[in-house]
């Protein structure tokens, strides 16, 4: 029987067992790493996940805005920080719904900034009201408003389906259908999309004494 000291002087590199590990980086892409005693080699796994895994940096600017009516427009953060684009749509008034995002030009446009969480349990009817004064400030001042949040997809969108369910008096499905082909993306959380569904516009006009146009 070999001593330790004897086992140890007569090992072999070449007896080493390879070792693979898998590293899947931020980007969702997956890589193998293979390793065989002090020699490592890496490579890309051929099937990589259908969806990227962990936080996902997304560079792309998204400029498409929201062609809703005449004198309103939806869109996210990155439309509203672009003069271009603002510019292209002959924008006057900017509402920003957003948390955490500040005006660009506040030299240049008219805004009203109202910080709304994009969380189910936020009462976005609260905001309604408001909200529909400043859109109907910037109509009737022969301007254009933006209402954008960070994405355009929940915050903004909602506020959009609010105004329109009180000024116009449509239901909540057919007012959806409509922000939903002028910006596909929008998709508000369950519980806005929620507190819309039982929204009565009746009940705020009457309140307040708002018209309908």
């Amino acid at each position: 029987m070999q001593s330790l000291a004897q086992e140890i002087k007569s090992f072999s590199k070449t007896n080493l067992r390879k070792q693979c590990t898998r590293v899947t980086t931020l980007s969702g892409r997956r890589i193998i790493e293979t390793w065989k005693g002090s020699i490592v080699q890496v490579v890309e796994e051929t099937v990589q996940p259908e969806t990227p895994c962990g936080y996902v940096q997304d560079n792309n600017w998204d400029l498409q805005v929201g062609y809703v009516k005449p004198y309103l427009l939806l869109g996210s953060q990155d439309a509203a920080h672009d003069f271009a684009t603002l510019r292209k749509y002959k924008v006057t008034h900017i509402l920003n719904v957003a948390y955490g995002v500040e005006n660009a030009f506040p030299d240049l446009f008219i805004y009203k900034t109202l910080s709304i969480l994009d969380q189910p349990d936020t009462d976005i009817i609260s905001h309604i009201k408001e909200c529909a004064q400043f859109i109907d400030q910037a109509k009737n001042e022969k301007g254009v408003v933006l209402v954008h949040c960070n994405s355009g997809v929940s915050r903004s969108v909602s506020v959009v389906i609010g105004y329109l369910m009180l000024k116009e008096n449509q239901g909540f499905g057919d007012t959806f259908a409509l922000v939903k082909s002028a910006r596909p993306a929008s998709c508000p959380n369950p519980g806005f999309m929620e507190q819309l569904k039982n929204f009565k516009p009746q009940d705020v006009t009457q309140a307040n004494g708002l018209s309908h146009d």
